[in-house]
C-alpha cells in the first residue's frame, strides 16, 4: 500500500521571484515599501524583545554568504544572502537571497521566500525610516551615489515616506545613471546625471552612497561632505569594505543598528572601537536624541540587521492570504504517528518496486 497523500501540516507557503513581483504589483511598489517601513519601526520600537548576534559570516576572496537569525520570542526568522561584487561583470547578481519563518512553540516552517527583490524593498525601506528622524526638515533633494540594483528602491522610498522630490546621479558607470533615469521616468522625480560623486553631493540635503566594490574606497572625500546633511551610507557591509573618508566620520553624529555589527562590517570599522555611536532604535523609541540642530551632520552607518528581514518577512507573511501568490511546498513530514518516521518512509515504496 503506498502512503497517504501529504496532509495540510506538511505544506509550507512558498513565495517564488515570480510571485514576489507579482505581490508588488497587486500592492504598489511605493505602497509595499510604506508598508516595510511600518513593520521596520514597529520592530525597532520591540528592539529589546529580539535575539541579536551579528550575522554569521562566511567571506571569500571573491564576495561573501551570510545567515542572518533573529526571534521575538514567539516567531524565528533568518535570511541567507550573499555579496559577490564581481557577479555583475558575469551577468550575475550582486546579491541573492531567501528567508524563512517559524513557529517558535513548534519549531515548523511558516513561511519561505525569495528575498533577493525583499532584500531591496526592506533595504530602502529601513533607509527612509531612518532619514525620517534623520534627515533636515524639510529635504527635499537626494544624490544618490551608486546607481545600480538597489538605487531605484532608495529613491521612491525616500520620495514616499521623506518627500524627496529631487535626485541627483553619480555613478562610475554611466551606463547605470542610464538605468536609473529609464526606469524612474514618469514617478514623480526629477532626476539630475551628474559627472562627478562631488557634482552630485552639491546641494543635496541626504546623500546616499550605495557602491558595491569589496574596497576600502573613498566615494565620499571629506571636503564633498558640508553642514547640516544626512548621510545615508549603505554600501559597506562586511570587513574591508567602506565608502566614506575616516574625517567625514569625526565631523558626524553616528548612528547605527547593532553597534557589535557594525563595528566589523560598517564605516565605523575604521575607527577606535571606543568611537561613540547611537543606536537607531534609541532615537526611534524616543530614549536617544536624533537630528539636534540645522548644522549638524547626521550619519547612518547602515549595514543591514536580521530584524530588518524579520520585519520584511512578517509584511509578506500578512499580505499573502487570498492572493494565491504562493506555492505549497511537500516540505515537513507528518506520518499519521510522530514517531513512526521509519514506517511512513517504508510505505512510499512505490508499486511493484519500481523506484523510476
Amino acid at each position: 500500500m503506498s502512503a497517504p497523500a501529504p496532509s495540510e501540516l506538511a505544506f509550507v507557503p512558498f513565495v517564488s521571484v515570480d510571485n514576489m513581483m507579482k505581490l508588488v504589483h497587486r500592492i504598489g511598489i511605493e505602497t509595499m515599501l510604506s508598508g516595510i517601513a511600518y513593520y521596520v519601526e514597529e520592530d525597532f520600537r520591540r528592539w529589546e524583545l529580539f535575539d541579536k548576534t551579528p550575522r554569521v559570516a562566511s567571506h571569500s576572496k571573491e564576495g561573501v554568504i551570510e545567515l542572518m537569525p533573529t526571534s521575538d520570542g514567539e516567531t524565528y526568522g533568518f535570511k541567507y544572502v550573499n555579496g559577490h561584487p564581481k557577479n555583475t561583470k558575469e551577468g550575475l547578481q550582486t546579491v541573492t537571497a531567501f528567508g524563512l519563518l517559524a513557529d517558535v512553540y513548534t519549531g515548523y516552517p511558516v513561511l519561505v521566500t525569495e528575498m533577493t527583490v525583499l532584500t531591496a524593498l526592506r533595504t530602502a525601506a529601513t533607509s527612509a525610516v531612518v532619514a525620517k528622524y534623520l534627515a533636515p526638515k524639510g529635504a527635499h533633494t537626494m544624490a544618490m551615489i551608486g546607481n545600480g540594483a538597489q538605487s531605484e528602491f532608495q529613491a521612491l522610498a525616500m520620495k514616499e515616506i521623506c518627500g524627496i522630490n529631487t535626485l541627483r546621479l553619480y555613478d562610475v558607470d554611466p551606463k547605470a545613471t542610464e538605468k536609473l533615469m529609464r526606469n524612474l521616468e514618469g514617478r514623480g522625480l526629477t532626476l539630475q546625471a551628474c559627472k562627478s560623486a562631488e557634482e552630485a553631493a552639491l546641494g543635496a540635503q541626504i546623500i546616499t552612497t550605495c557602491t558595491a566594490d569589496k574596497q576600502n574606497a573613498t566615494v565620499l572625500s571629506d571636503n564633498m561632505v558640508g553642514t547640516g546633511v544626512h548621510i545615508n551610507a549603505i554600501g559597506g557591509d562586511c570587513p574591508g569594505k567602506t565608502e566614506l573618508a575616516s574625517g567625514i566620520l569625526t565631523r558626524s553624529d553616528v548612528f547605527v543598528e547593532y553597534p557589535p555589527q557594525t563595528r566589523i562590517e560598517g564605516e565605523i570599522q575604521q575607527m577606535p572601537e571606543d568611537f561613540p555611536v547611537t543606536e537607531i532604535w534609541k532615537v526611534i523609541t524616543g530614549q536617544a536624541e536624533g537630528r539636534k540642530d540645522e548644522r549638524q551632520i547626521t550619519l547612518f552607518d547602515g549595514v543591514g540587521f536580521a530584524t530588518e528581514d524579520f520585519s520584511a518577512l512578517r509584511y509578506v507573511r500578512d499580505q499573502l492570504k487570498g492572493t494565491g501568490l504562493y506555492h505549497d511546498l511537500d516540505m515537513l513530514a507528518d506520518p499519521d504517528d510522530p514517531r513512526d518516521l521509519f514506517g511512513m518512509v517504508m510505505r512510499a515504496e512505490p508499486e511493484n518496486g519500481d523506484a523510476a
